[in-house]
């Protein structure tokens, strides 16, 4: 028996629907297998089609078209290494999240998912048929098993196939990013190698995919859980795994192990890369923005400038008899530091052709929060004009806080095709304009130093909609409204859980007012860059019209 298995792990990143792209990347990654000697080369969960491809799957011109690739594929690749790939296949009126593995130029071996998640953002169980528990497939002599991503969290399937004969576990993922998620990964992980004693090979996709963002960090564990290797995070690689036979079985030779970043420099880089490929996977080469000297336009444009460089980048100020001249000057500051185009479109004519038009019917009203809102569509209306006569897509800035509670003008600063920061509480934003100041690093297009000024950071946040408005007249400070959000939205938490935390009740209970009538404008927002487990979109669905409300 062979005492020595080469694995080319392939951490990529697929596109949803792109089936003959997708196919290319895992071909030249067999190829750079081949080139390596490789026994096998593994490519992650549900390559073939991209992931998470949600109902597309279900299609069936799309699903046979896949499995008409993979079969195509194995042809191609007969006279080498064995290929696994993650693909989706149907057979007897049923379909599966398989890992085929292609050898002799056929699918020789089929996994078939038997866990199938249910929670967050995945929705697999209206989408797929649950396979059986099954043993190991056999490349050369050698047997090995490969639970599909969310079997490898469940003690079952890894046991099975060690009791069925399988030399070490090859893991497919297409495990998408939350902070702090890589512990959570590893810590189960390691359960897999404890309780079955083989070395446990992690294999994650890269890459965003609508909100989401594949972080990759592929690594390999030893019995016992001892770290073999680590890939890198968000980063394509394709890495040669050396795995020898000794007396107590199968170990992995040691081999690269890459930094892992923090908290706030993968969340960061995810808002970057989720960017990146929504633009390069959408069609779209440039962005527009409306800066207007507050914190949240100017991170934005940060991100935008690092995703795609300051050349594709173009900010627009926007300003009205209310926009400050420390805006003004802000805004200017902030574009200079990027680089990018920077255009300045007064809407104060804009908005008394509108205003004079309505008059007759507004007469002998007072002004309100229509007069406010109306300035904030016109700059949607600008904005959306200048993305259409130019083939831009215009960003959109609100922060989680703002979108949690509506304070956004929907059809107004809620128009464009992404959010990068959707998912980033405004007490966040502050933490992470200081961070980027502070931090350079290559996967970044934009220049390094201080890009957002300070005073942009530390001044008052104001929608600057009337005189002398301030954030503050609305909502509670932002420390305070954070803090509240982060019970009622991310721990799912009660008005009565706010205040057992310390929070005045009839704040709290306003607050989880403004979160449940606000549905409806999330529902119409732009996607963004999903950072934790309860983003808005897929991670948290709740009833548009909804009259329930905590008791307390």
């Amino acid at each position: 028996m062979a005492d020595r298995f080469r694995i080319t792990l392939a951490q990529l990143n697929p596109t949803v629907g792109d089936i003959a792209g997708n196919a290319a990347k895992a071909f030249a990654a067999w190829e750079e297998g081949r080139s390596a000697a490789a026994d096998l080369v593994a490519l992650p969960e549900m390559f073939l089609t991209g992931y998470n491809a949600q109902d597309l799957v279900m299609k069936p011109a799309f699903h046979h078209a896949a499995m008409a690739a993979a079969e195509d594929l194995a042809v191609r690749c007969a006279d080498g290494p064995a290929l696994a790939i993650g693909c989706p296949w149907a057979e007897d009126g049923k379909l599966f999240n398989a890992y085929l593995i292609l050898k002799g130029g056929k699918v020789a071996s089929r996994v078939l998912k038997h866990h199938l998640p249910n929670e967050t953002v995945f929705d697999e169980v209206r989408i797929f048929d649950a396979g059986p528990l099954g043993g190991p497939y056999v490349v050369g002599d050698t047997r090995v098993g490969s639970p599909i991503c969310e079997d490898g969290w469940h003690v079952d399937v890894a046991e099975t196939l060690e009791e069925t004969g399988a030399e070490f576990l090859l893991i497919p993922n297409g495990s998408p990013y939350y902070r702090d998620k890589m512990e959570v990964r590893q810590n189960h992980m390691v359960a897999r190698c404890v309780e079955t004693g083989l070395p446990v090979i992690y294999l994650n996709m890269v890459g965003g995919q609508d909100d989401q963002v594949f972080d990759g960090g592929s690594f390999v564990l030893n019995p016992g859980g001892a770290l073999a290797l680590q890939m890198p995070v968000f980063d394509e690689a394709v890495t040669q795994l050396d795995l020898e036979r000794g007396p107590d079985g199968w170990r992995a030779v040691e081999g690269e192990k890459a930094h892992l970043p923090d908290a706030w420099e993968q969340d960061y880089r995810v808002m970057v890369e989720a960017l990146r490929d929504y633009l390069r996977k959408s069609g779209f080469g440039k962005v527009l923005l409306g800066l207007s000297g507050g914190v949240d336009s100017a991170l934005v444009a940060a991100i935008a400038v690092d995703a795609i460089g300051a050349e594709n980048v173009r900010c627009v100020m926007l300003p009205s008899e209310y926009t400050s001249a420390e805006s003004l000057a802000d805004a200017e500051a902030v574009a200079k530091a990027l680089g990018v185009h920077y255009d300045y479109v007064p809407i104060s004519d804009g908005r008394d052709a509108i205003t004079n038009t309505l008059a007759p019917f507004f007469a002998g009203r007072d002004a309100d929060l229509t007069e406010e809102n109306i300035q904030s569509r016109l700059r949607g209306l600008l904005l959306m004009a200048m993305s259409n006569k130019f083939g831009e897509m215009l960003l959109t800035t609100g922060n989680k806080s703002e979108v949690a509670v509506g304070y956004a003008t929907i059809y107004g600063d809620m128009n464009g095709g992404y959010n990068p920061i959707k998912d980033l509480y405004k007490t966040r934003v502050f933490e992470t304009c200081r961070w980027r100041n502070a931090h350079h690093r290559s996967w970044m297009m934009g220049p390094a130093g201080e890009v957002i000024r300070a005073n942009v950071i530390d001044k008052p946040p104001s929608a600057e909609l009337r005189e002398d408005q301030k954030d503050s007249d609305s909502l509670p400070d932002y420390p305070v409204l954070d803090a509240i959000l982060d019970i009622l939205v991310d721990q799912d938490g009660s008005v009565a859980d706010c205040v057992a935390a310390g929070f005045d009740s009839a704040e709290a209970k306003r607050v989880e007012h403004l979160v449940f009538i606000s549905e409806y404008k999330r529902f119409q927002s732009a996607p963004g860059a999903r950072l934790t487990p309860r983003a808005f979109w897929l991670d948290r669905r709740y009833p548009i019209v909804n009259r329930w409300r905590s008791p307390q």
